[in-house]
């Protein structure tokens, strides 16, 4: 009768890990975002070979998989100057 109640509560992992990742990005957290973006890739790989979410959803995550991709291309500790050695 309230089939629609369903998926009331349910998480996508997808959207909970990229949730994760644009926190991590907006607190200057480089390590955890990066592993947050190979955690974002695993997961679609998996859902994906599962067939656990159609072919509109895995087409919207890989656009998604790629604008983080060229976010976090050069987002390491390496660029990071350090003034605190002076």
């Amino acid at each position: 009768m309230f089939g629609f109640l369903k998926k009331v509560g349910k998480v996508n992992p997808l959207e909970k890990i990229s949730q994760e990742l644009e926190m991590n990005m907006s607190n200057n957290y480089k390590d955890a975002a990066q592993e947050n973006f190979r955690e974002f890739e695993r997961t679609l790989d998996a859902l994906e070979t599962e067939g656990k979410i159609s072919e509109a959803q895995v087409s919207a995550y890989r656009q998604k998989l790629s604008a983080y991709k060229q976010k976090l291309k050069n987002y390491t500790h390496k660029d990071q100057k350090v003034t605190w050695m002076l």
